[in-house]
């Protein structure tokens, strides 16, 4: 028992050596209960007298540490930090602030066809040209558009299109300085009245196509004509100008079908081929209607198509009016 004590005794020195050369840690901390200034006692140091592990107090050991902060939750964001942006490169400012305007309802738009800038530089009154309507060379087609009144043209139109709008009235101011105008179409609109000499400023004028409209009365039209179509209106005899067709000496085609005439318009000019005016009131001919009865050897060579169907009209009754005719007229017998 003696040796074993001294051996242990020589450990414990040889312990105490090492650690007078190390130096001592100043990590490690003093055994609990003992002074800083108190050596140990090697021989009589016993861990189970000396610690109270039942009642050790944490706080001794943990009055550096601030377990609080182990309890904090680490927030994890989805944005990455921000990094340096690219000169004229939109950050995520930018597109924050353009996710945060406020969206404006569009302004109206009004379509006003006789203010600047819906049409080109070389119309009519010199506005700028064709933005609606379509136009090509000389022809401008504004077909089916809703158009409720003729738009400004360019002064170089040569064939205007406006078929199946809205149209009611058309104005002596709708075609001036339009001195290359040689066609109009208004086929299926709703015209009722025209300004009287709405047609006398077209120097050129050759077709005038007005079918399917509500006209009761007809224009005064230039002497250049070559075609008329005014079928499918309301036209009277007293709608017609008197003579009005004498000195059309280009007229050739003339479509007075389905209105309410009760009188061929005479005199007809000579070179007229076609002449239509089924489905009126007509109830009587003249020998002057077609023919010359001064003249008993004049002919009207061209007028080869003349049709008086669907009239109350007989035409057995007027053998006279068709002697000078290559063709009689298709009508009832």
């Amino acid at each position: 028992m003696l040796e074993l004590r001294m051996s242990l005794q020589s450990v414990m020195m040889a312990l105490a050596l090492v650690l007078v050369f190390m130096g001592p840690d100043p990590n490690m901390a003093a055994p609990p209960g003992k002074p800083d200034d108190e050596p140990f006692d090697l021989e009589n140091y016993d861990l189970n007298n000396e610690m109270d592990w039942e009642n050790l107090d944490v706080n001794v050991y943990g009055d550096s540490y601030d377990y609080d902060d182990l309890d904090q939750e680490i927030e994890v964001g989805n944005v990455a930090p921000d990094t340096p942006s690219a000169p004229n490169q939109p950050t995520s400012e930018h597109y924050e602030e353009e996710v945060t305007l406020p969206t404006l309802p569009p302004a109206p738009v009004t379509l006003d066809f006789k203010g600047p800038g819906l049409f080109g530089p070389e119309t009519g009154l010199g506005m700028p040209t064709c933005l609606l309507c379509v136009c090509i060379g000389g022809s401008v087609y504004c077909d089916d558009m809703g158009l409720d009144q003729i738009p400004l043209l360019p002064k170089d139109t040569t064939h205007f299109y406006s078929r199946f709008n809205t149209i009611r009235h058309v104005k002596n101011t709708d075609f001036i300085n339009l001195n290359k105008l040689r066609s109009i179409d208004l086929t299926g609109n709703q015209i009722s009245g025209m300004d009287e000499d709405v047609f006398r400023s077209l120097p050129q004028l050759q077709e005038l196509l007005l079918a399917d409209n509500n006209l009761r009365a007809m224009p005064e039209l230039p002497i250049t004509m070559k075609r008329i179509d005014l079928r499918n209106n309301r036209l009277i005899s007293h709608g017609v100008h008197s003579e009005g067709f004498q000195d059309m000496s280009q007229l050739e085609f003339l479509y007075l079908s389905n209105n309410n005439l009760d009188y061929i318009p005479t005199p007809l000019p000579l070179s007229l081929r076609v002449l239509h005016l089924q489905n009126n009131n007509i109830l009587t001919l003249h020998e002057d209607t077609f023919c010359n009865r001064h003249d008993r050897y004049f002919i009207r060579h061209n007028l080869e198509d003349i049709r008086l169907d669907g009239n109350p009209l007989n035409i057995n009754l007027f053998a006279q009016a068709y002697v000078c005719l290559p063709r009689l007229p298709v009508g009832n017998h």
